[in-house]
């Protein structure tokens, strides 16, 4: 069976993250991903890398895509993708906001060519306001949109980025995947193509859905507390440390003791106990045999005495906790229906036998470094299964045969590969 983009033609100008993943993604439904880049090839393939012009990072980001390196500082480059696009039905580009215009590339200039055409133009702070012209990464964007202060990690008086992952890269890639294809569906039922725009910035805000939202009766009053501290802070040269101390004791006055959402050392190892609702939390308290008051008429959880009280509870539960191992932690928590799970590391996920049962784990051949093995598809269908069809391309690996389906002469692509247009 046919993965659900079978016969689509995606054009990419991406590099880094958001942009490969999003490809990446939608290579995996069966799209035919033909990745532009630099001849020297792009950033990440030097990232690294544990042989010539391949790395860990790039090949992570870019399987089951040709590789087209092309100079479009060149017109004959420039030329080559006027020429594809006539055959194409989506390119996705994250460039700084300036280099498409600059070298022809842009939404105008190439719809004018394919109205058709579906056009995903990648961002960091989107195309209009002030920061619009500023490039950015995951780091930055992290910083800007409240990410980095939300998570509360302060060493040598500055926040931390989240390391574990480029948050808003990532997830900008799925949006991407998810906008291309909301708009292929859009051109089935109309025959209109359209310009898709994602943003690092709105990815990093959408997942902060309660933080970024006002209730007028629950939060202005706070906020608005908070933001006349924050300037009288900022202008007296207040230490950052001290701006955080602020914001936990302003927006979030509750600092009593969490005992049911968080990580507890075992006897022999870590595991993580999840208990979103009160009957669930119930189940933990008398597990581990504790009173919390949080169970009885009139809780206050804003009271001094019941924070008290509450911060004694997690002393006494981290104790607990190290008396018996993971395991019988587990076996406790299943037989109640309490969610648990051992704290593992990703190296430990490669052969475990949920992810092979779900398909979430696959094996590629890759041209030059020989036996990949790596995440697959992030979803399944039952009709329309996705595949990951193969490892990342080596640079160029696919010149001769995209141009060649061109009508490119072997003449011709010579000249091309000694002008330095292509590789």
């Amino acid at each position: 069976m046919a993965g659900p983009l079978e016969g689509i033609k995606v054009l990419e100008f991406t590099q880094i993250i958001a942009g490969p993943f999003g490809g990446m993604m939608l290579a995996d439904m069966g799209a035919d991903v033909i990745k532009v880049e630099p001849v020297e090839g792009e950033p990440w393939r030097v990232a690294l890398e544990f042989i010539p012009g391949e790395s860990k990072t790039y090949m992570s980001l870019n399987r089951g895509k040709r590789s087209l390196p092309l100079d479009l500082t060149k017109p004959e480059a420039v030329e080559i993708v006027h020429d594809m696009i006539r055959e194409i039905d989506v390119v996705v580009i994250n460039a700084r906001p300036d280099v498409p215009d600059k070298l022809g590339i842009d939404y105008e200039t190439l719809s004018a060519v394919n109205p058709r055409l579906i056009y995903c133009d990648n961002t960091a702070f989107g195309r209009n306001g002030p920061d619009s012209y500023r490039p950015g990464y995951d780091l930055i964007i992290q910083a800007m949109s409240g990410l980095m202060a939300a998570e509360g990690k302060i060493r040598d008086g500055v926040p931390q980025l989240i390391t574990s992952t480029a948050v808003a890269d990532f997830a900008t890639g799925i949006a991407v995947a998810w906008g291309v294809c909301a708009a292929l569906f859009h051109r089935e039922r109309t025959g209109q193509g359209q310009k898709v725009e994602t943003t690092l910035l709105g990815t990093a805000l959408g997942v902060q859905t309660g933080s970024f939202m006002e209730i007028d009766a629950f939060d202005a009053e706070r906020r608005a507390e908070f933001l006349a501290v924050l300037n009288a802070m900022r202008e007296s040269g207040a230490s950052y440390e001290d701006m955080h101390e602020q914001y936990v004791q302003i927006v979030s006055p509750w600092r009593g003791g969490n005992i049911y959402y968080r990580t507890y050392q075992a006897r022999d190892g870590a595991l993580a106990v999840a208990c979103l609702s009160d009957r669930l939390r119930k189940r933990v308290a008398d597990v581990l045999g504790i009173d919390d008051p949080r169970f009885s008429p009139g809780f206050d959880p804003f009271d001094e005495e019941t924070i008290a009280h509450s911060e004694e509870l997690v002393k006494q539960a981290e104790k607990l906790f190290r008396e018996k191992t993971v395991d019988e932690w587990l076996e406790t928590f299943d037989s109640v229906g309490v969610p648990a799970g051992p704290v593992r590391f990703v190296q430990e996920m490669l052969d475990h036998e949920q992810v092979e049962a779900n398909g979430l784990s696959v094996k590629l051949e890759h041209t030059l470094a020989g036996p990949v093995k790596m995440v697959g598809p992030i979803i399944s269908m039952s009709e329309t299964p996705l595949e990951a069809r193969s490892a990342s391309p080596a640079l160029g690996e696919h010149t001769d045969e995209i141009l060649a389906s061109m009508g490119y002469s072997q003449d011709e692509i010579v000249a091309l590969k000694s002008g330095g247009v292509t590789r």
